[in-house]
Order: structure tokens, then sequence, then C-alpha cells
């Protein structure tokens, strides 16, 4: 993409667009039953050691490293599967689709997230929003520490971005300022941590599901722009 867009919007996916603490849920639950309590909660220890040293959250390393402990253990092979076969489409949160599409009668859609190289993408593409976004998907380390590379690849007069973590938004906004405006939808556990809550400033605008985005006049909200076939971009 080389033309500037009035506005561009981007889209986090976990707890934002797609229920990321109920696959942690099947997953708790599927370890539980597959090799018991005591490792179900050995793997969650590895997962958080790990997501601790590389700043996000790598599913198959910490299977990675589990299987350190357990070299004889052919359960693992299955276990490597339900993460890679998970119904990710299921866990969309309702009318995320539709968001995308009604959003992007004022400008992109792009898929902004953090994860690894393969389950989070896996994740993006079984889910169905890799199409929705007709495959404009940007996955990252640290997406806050990247605006620079996103504004070359999708360049426009301003950004709305809509994450469930204050902490982004802020970061985001210190770097933009008004060429971005925030939204922050309160679902999942980092939006309902009150110590998280208490300490970020609030978004630009907030709301209490993805969904409510359908309910908003976007020019309205975020300044006029002028509606445009995202296929023509």
């Amino acid at each position: 993409m080389t033309t500037a867009s009035d506005r561009v919007f981007l889209l986090d996916v976990d707890n934002t667009l797609f229920d990321n603490d109920r696959v942690q849920e099947d997953l708790r639950d599927h370890l539980e039953q597959e090799f018991g309590a005591a490792n179900r909660d050995r793997y969650w220890a590895i997962f958080e050691t790990l997501r601790t040293e590389l700043g996000y959250a790598d599913y198959l390393g910490a299977l990675q490293r589990y299987r350190l402990g357990a070299m004889n253990d052919p359960r693992l092979l299955q276990m490597s599967a339900f993460l890679v076969d998970y119904p990710f489409a299921d866990r969309l949160y309702p009318h995320a689709l539709a968001v995308i599409d009604h959003l992007a009668q004022w400008g992109p859609t792009v898929i902004l997230s953090d994860g690894d190289v393969v389950f989070q993408p896996r994740k993006v593409q079984r889910s169905g929003l890799w199409d929705a976004v007709d495959g404009r998907v940007l996955i990252y380390i640290h997406k806050e520490q990247m605006l620079a590379d996103v504004a070359e690849r999708y360049p426009a007069r301003q950004y709305v971005m809509v994450d469930d973590k204050l902490r982004i938004l802020e970061s985001m906004k210190k770097i933009w300022r008004d060429r971005l405006s925030t939204v922050f939808p309160r679902q999942g556990h980092y939006a309902l941590d009150p110590r998280e809550l208490a300490a970020y400033p609030p978004a630009d605008l907030a709301i209490e599901h993805i969904g409510d985005l359908l309910d908003h006049d976007i020019p309205a909200v975020f300044g006029p722009a002028t509606p445009k076939d995202r296929k023509q971009e």
C-alpha cells in the first residue's frame, strides 16, 4: 500500500476481536484432563516465564520447554494438535467480523497484534480475521514500538487503534498524539483489572463490547473522512 489514506483502523486480536481468555480456559481444562493438575500448573508456570522473557505469549514455545521434562510422554503430540487445530472461529466475539466491515466504509482495516510467528498467524487465519481484512495483518513482538513500520506500510492522516489494553493505547498515543484516536473495549481480564484501569489514562472512546462499534457513527466520533471501498486501496 503506497497511497496515504485519510484514516486507517488498527485492530488488536486477543480479547479485542477474539475471546482469548476462553481459549486459555479451554487449554487449562484440556491439560488437566490429559496430564493432571500438577502438569497443567507446570505448563502455565513455563508459559508465564516465557512470556516475561519474550514479551509476548508463546504457547508452542512453552510446550517445547514443557517437553524437556516429559520426553517420554507421547501425549504431547496430541497436545500440539489441540493448539494448532483449535476451532478459533468459534471464539470470535459477537459481531467482530461485522465491525470490521463497518469500519472499512471509512478506511482500510488492519490487524495489528503481538505474538509469535506460528501460533498467532494461525489464530488470525483460522478465525477468519485474515480474510476479513484482506490479508492486511501485522504481528510484532511489541507493536507499540513498531509504529514507524506500521505508518510506512499503511500511511494515513489519522489512525484509530482498537485494543483492550490501556497500556498499549497510551504508549501509541504518546508517539502519534493527535494523529491517533483510541478505542478501548472493556473485554477480557486486562480490560477489567482495576490496577490497569487506575494506572493509565482513559481512551478517547470506551465501549463495553466490540460489537458496540456498530452503533457508532464513525465520522461523528472521529471526524469526517471520505468513505471508500476497501477493495480499491
